[in-house]
């Protein structure tokens, strides 16, 4: 099949100023659908529509462009709710606010987080890049100040009776799956609820309501 996409000279190439941004949009796509395993340098050059050669320019090899990849998936999905989690504020309206951005992010990349976890279980570092990056911490620090910020917001609202005792830890592992979930088992929920697209949209629409008063109530004393 011939590639609809017209490959852009090396020389012309270096001289668009876009070029690298290019790369990276059609990086994504292609680690996105295929992962670091499944995806080849052609396939982003041919996605990008410039010359293979503009690829090893910008980042040399294939590890390069998919550690850049993976941080910019990962960012994506998670540093919104890593901030959020590290205002002060009231732990109810954080709740709301994570569901909120959380579901429309991956309402905009639904493979994302089957990428991300992939990645992670393919290769052990790449947990150690995610913590680092999420908490805004250089190498070789501790990465537990998201955790114990979390931590502090839950234990001002148990001394206040408005929940139960609960790790900060376990809080963010439910909160995070009950997000993720639908997501990952689109295919599964939508036989099983007898959905297409359109009713799966409006499920996730109706969850965004119903989400964070399941999740309050269940810690609630």
């Amino acid at each position: 099949m011939v590639n609809a996409k017209r490959t852009v000279p090396l020389e012309s190439a270096l001289a668009d100023g876009d070029a690298e941004q290019r790369i990276l949009d059609a990086a994504h796509k292609v680690f996105i659908r295929r992962g670091t395993a499944g995806a080849r340098m052609q396939d982003i050059a041919d996605e990008a529509g410039v010359n293979k050669a503009l690829l090893h320019y910008y980042f040399r090899n294939k590890s390069r462009l998919a550690d850049a990849i993976f941080q910019r998936v990962a960012g994506g999905v998670f540093g919104r709710i890593v901030q959020v989690a590290r205002t002060e504020g009231e732990l109810e309206q954080m709740v709301r606010s994570i569901i909120a951005i959380y579901l429309d992010q991956l309402s905009r990349s639904p493979y994302a987080p089957a990428y991300v976890i992939s990645e992670l279980s393919q290769d052990p570092e790449r947990g150690k890049q995610l913590i680092t990056m999420l908490s805004g911490l250089r190498d070789g620090a501790t990465p537990d100040v998201v955790i114990d910020a979390l931590q502090r917001k839950i234990d001002a609202s148990i001394r206040a009776g408005a929940i139960r005792p609960i790790a900060a830890s376990q809080f963010l592992a439910n909160l995070v799956s009950l997000c993720i979930f639908p997501f990952a088992a689109k295919p599964l929920l939508c036989a099983m609820l007898g959905m297409d697209d359109a009713g799966f949209v409006a499920f996730i629409e109706e969850r965004k309501r119903e989400l964070p008063e399941f999740f309050m109530r269940a810690l609630r004393p």
